[in-house]
C-alpha cells in the first residue's frame, strides 16, 4: 500500500485549488458579501442559502447544518471520499504529482478506490468513442443518423460503440493496468464463466456523466435484432453510479441552467441531444428512473431557489405522458421554482420533433409550457363524469388539493374560480373556501402541499416536502451559547477579526487570556489561536494551523463557522473597528473582576486582616482607574 501522502504536497493541492471553483461545480454560488459567496447547501434540504464559501480563506461553513471545512473536507463529503482519495483527486485536476511517505511517486493501483473506478470509466468511454469509427460500428452510425445526429454531435456528447465480442473492453483495461476486481465492482464488467466479460456489446454508448463532468456510468441501446437484451440498458448501481442521484446532460446544461434559472427535463439521451442541438441548451434527463426527491435537490442547488426560477417538464401527451406528468407534479413541492409542462405534438418526443420539424419546432415546445398544476387539474377533473353531481362533487374532492398545494397564494385563489367554472358549479365561493380549508389544513399540519390524489380530509393527506428527510440535529460539546448575551456577541466579533484579520488585533489580541471569553467554547477557540501561534504569527497557512491545533471536531468546525462568518459592519473592517472589539472584551473582563472583588470586600467585612484588605482594595482601585481609562481612551489604554 502507499505510504501517507507528504505534507508539502497536500499543502500544496490545498492552495492550487480555489474552493470557490471546486464548489461551484455542485451548486450555483451568489454573492454573500464581504468577499463570501452563498449558496443552498449540498449536505441538507434548505429553501434559502445559508450554506457560505470564503475563497479568500479556502473555507467554507453550512449555518443552517454546521458542516464546514477547507476545499478537501468538501471534496471529501459531498462525495464520500477518504482524505487520500480527495488529495489524489484534486492532485489529478491541478496537475500535481503526489509523494508518498514512504518514497516516490503515486503509482496508479495504489490510489482510492473511488478515483480508480472514475479512470476505469474514462478509459471505457474513449475506448467506446474510438470503435465508434470502425466498420463494425456502421450500424450505430446509422442509428445516429437516422435520427438527425453527425459525428460532430456524436463527439460533443461523447457517443459511443460497444463492440459485439465477449471481452473486448476487458482485454483493453486489463492493458491499462486495471484489475478484474475493479471491472466488476465499477459495473463495466460482469462475471462469466471464465472471468470477467464486458457488459455491454454490440451496442450504442452514452456517457453518463456527474454534474463534475466525471463518467460514472453508461447508457447502452440495442442495435440489433438477435440481442435478447432490453432496448435500454444501463450501468448497475456501483459505488460510483445511483441511477436516482444522476441526470444525463447536467454536466453540459448546469452553467445555463444557473445562468438562465431554467431547466427542461426530457425523457431520454437523443431527446438531450436533439435539445442541446436546437438551442435549449438546458436540456437533462433521468437515466432509467422516474424523476424523483434526489434529483429535485441536484437542480434546487443550481436553480438557488429563485422564485422566478422554472423547471419545464417535456412528456408525450399518451397515457404514460400523463402519468408521468402527473408523478412529477408530485415534487412540485420541492421546488421554489415555478413547474411547467409542454407536451409534445403527436406523441413525439424532442428528437422525433426536431427530425420531422427542425430546431424551431423544439424552441416553440419548450416556448408552449402550461403550468404544471393547472395540467394536473384538468387531467384530474377528466376522469369524472360532469353531468352528474356525484362526479362533480368526485372530481371537486380530487382537484381541490391540488389547486391547494399551489405556493402563490393569488394564483391559488384564480385557479379555485377557474376550477369552479371547469366542474360546472355555480357556487364558485363554495369551491374556493374548500380549497382554502385545505390549504389551511396543510399549513396547520407542517405540511407544504398534497399529492395529485385528492382526499376528504387532512390526517389522510401526505405532503410532497413531507418526504424529505429532516437532518439530525448537530450539537457542540459545551453549554449553549447565549448569543443574546452583548457579552457573547462582542467575544465572537473579536474572535472573528482574529481569525479573518489577525493584523487587525496583533499584538494586543494576544494578550487576552481564555478567561476573557465568558463563553467556554470561545475560550477554547481562543486557546486554540494560541496553541496555533497566536495573531502575531498570523501569515500563510495560519488559519490551516489554527484548525489543525483545534483539539476536536467540535472545536474545528466552531473555528470554521467563525472563520467565514460574516462581520457585524457594513464597511471593510480597519483598527477602529477592530478597537472597539478588543475594547469591549477587556472591558467586560475588568468589570467582572471588580464585581467580583467586591463580593470578596463585602465577605470579608470589618474583621478582616489589614494587610489582606489593602491589598484587595489596591486591586479594587487600580482595576477602576484601568476601567475608566479604557472608557475614555479606548485601544490605546490597551
Amino acid at each position: 500500500m502507499a505510504g501517507r501522502i507528504n505534507d508539502d504536497d497536500v499543502k500544496a493541492v490545498r492552495d492550487a485549488v480555489p474552493i470557490d471553483a471546486v464548489v461551484s461545480e455542485y451548486l450555483q454560488l451568489r454573492n454573500a458579501g464581504g468577499g463570501n459567496l452563498k449558496g443552498l447547501c449540498p449536505f441538507h434540504d434548505e429553501k434559502s442559502p445559508s450554506f457560505q464559501v470564503s475563497p479568500s480563506k479556502g473555507l467554507f461553513y453550512c449555518f443552517g447544518c454546521q458542516e464546514g471545512g477547507d476545499t478537501l473536507d468538501f471534496v471529501m463529503k459531498v462525495d464520500h471520499l477518504s482524505f487520500s482519495e480527495a488529495v489524489e483527486r484534486l492532485a489529478a485536476q491541478a496537475g500535481i504529482t503526489l509523494r508518498y511517505e514512504e518514497g516516490g511517486y503515486a503509482p496508479g493501483r495504489q490510489q482510492g478506490e473511488r478515483i480508480r473506478l472514475v479512470e476505469a470509466h474514462r478509459a471505457a468511454a474513449q475506448f467506446y468513442v474510438e470503435k465508434l469509427d470502425g466498420a463494425e460500428a456502421a450500424i450505430a452510425r446509422q442509428f445516429l443518423a437516422d435520427r438527425g445526429f453527425d459525428q460532430d454531435a456524436a463527439r460533443h456528447f461523447g457517443v459511443g460503440y460497444a463492440p459485439a465480442g465477449w471481452d473486448h473492453l476487458v482485454r483493453f483495461l486489463r492493458g491499462r493496468g486495471f484489475s478484474d476486481k475493479e471491472l466488476i465492482l465499477s459495473g463495466i464488467a460482469q462475471d462469466g464463466r471464465r472471468g470477467p466479460i464486458d457488459r455491454f456489446r454490440g451496442r450504442l454508448m452514452w456517457p453518463i456523466r456527474d454534474i463534475t463532468g466525471e463518467v460514472v456510468g453508461f447508457g447502452a441501446r440495442k442495435l440489433r435484432d438477435d440481442d435478447n437484451g432490453p432496448k435500454y440498458l444501463n450501468t448497475p448501481e456501483t459505488p460510483l453510479y445511483k441511477k436516482s442521484q444522476v441526470l444525463y446532460g447536467i454536466d453540459l446544461a448546469k452553467k445555463e441552467i444557473a445562468k438562465s434559472s431554467t431547466a427542461v427535463v426530457v425523457e431520454g439521451y437523443t431527446d438531450v441531444m436533439a435539445c442541446h442541438l436546437a438551442g435549449v441548451t438546458t436540456a437533462i434527463a433521468t437515466c432509467g428512473t422516474a424523476f424523483g426527491g434526489d434529483h429535485v435537490k441536484i437542480l434546487r442547488r443550481l436553480l438557488m431557489d429563485n422564485a422566478n426560477a422554472e423547471v419545464i417538464f417535456t412528456f408525450d401527451g399518451d397515457a404514460a405522458g400523463q402519468k408521468a406528468a402527473l408523478r412529477a407534479f408530485e415534487d412540485d413541492q420541492k421546488f421554489a421554482a415555478e413547474t411547467s409542462i409542454a407536451v409534445t405534438p403527436e406523441g413525439m418526443d424532442p428528437c422525433e420533433l426536431r427530425l420531422a420539424r427542425g430546431d424551431d419546432a423544439v424552441e416553440a415546445l419548450v416556448k408552449s409550457r402550461t403550468p404544471l398544476f393547472e395540467f394536473a387539474i384538468r387531467q384530474v377533473v377528466s376522469r369524472h363524469n360532469l353531468d352528474t353531481t356525484v362526479g362533480r362533487a368526485a372530481a371537486l374532492e380530487e382537484a381541490a388539493p391540488i389547486v391547494a398545494s399551489i405556493k402563490n397564494g393569488s394564483i391559488q385563489h384564480e385557479s379555485a374560480v377557474q376550477l369552479a367554472g371547469l366542474l360546472g358549479i355555480l357556487d364558485t365561493q363554495f369551491v374556493v373556501r374548500r380549497v382554502g380549508q385545505l390549504a389551511r389544513w396543510a399549513r396547520e399540519r407542517g405540511r407544504g402541499g398534497t399529492p395529485v390524489t385528492g382526499s376528504r380530509s387532512p390526517r389522510h393527506r401526505t405532503s410532497a416536502s413531507s418526504e424529505q428527510q429532516t437532518p439530525p440535529p448537530v450539537t457542540r460539546s459545551g453549554p449553549a451559547l447565549n448569543l443574546r448575551s452583548p457579552a457573547h456577541r462582542v467575544e465572537r466579533e473579536l474572535l472573528k477579526l482574529a481569525l479573518q484579520f489577525p493584523d487587525l488585533v496583533s499584538p494586543a489580541f494576544d494578550a487576552y487570556g481564555a478567561d476573557e471569553f465568558t463563553a467556554p467554547p470561545y475560550a477554547v477557540v481562543r486557546q486554540t489561536i494560541e496553541a496555533a501561534g497566536g495573531t502575531t504569527a498570523a501569515g500563510s497557512g495560519f488559519l490551516a494551523r489554527v484548525r489543525d491545533a483545534a483539539p476536536d471536531d467540535s472545536v474545528r468546525a466552531l473555528v470554521t463557522e467563525l472563520a467565514v462568518e460574516p462581520l457585524h459592519t457594513r464597511r471593510d473592517p480597519d483598527e477602529a473597528y477592530a478597537g472597539v472589539q478588543l475594547v469591549a472584551v477587556r472591558l467586560a473582563a475588568v468589570n467582572q473582576r471588580i464585581a467580583d472583588i467586591r463580593g470578596t470586600l463585602q465577605r470579608l467585612g470589618g474583621g478582616a486582616d489589614p494587610g489582606q484588605l489593602a491589598a484587595v482594595q489596591q486591586e479594587l482601585w487600580v482595576l477602576q482607574q484601568y476601567g475608566q481609562s479604557l472608557r475614555e481612551r479606548g485601544a490605546a489604554a490597551l
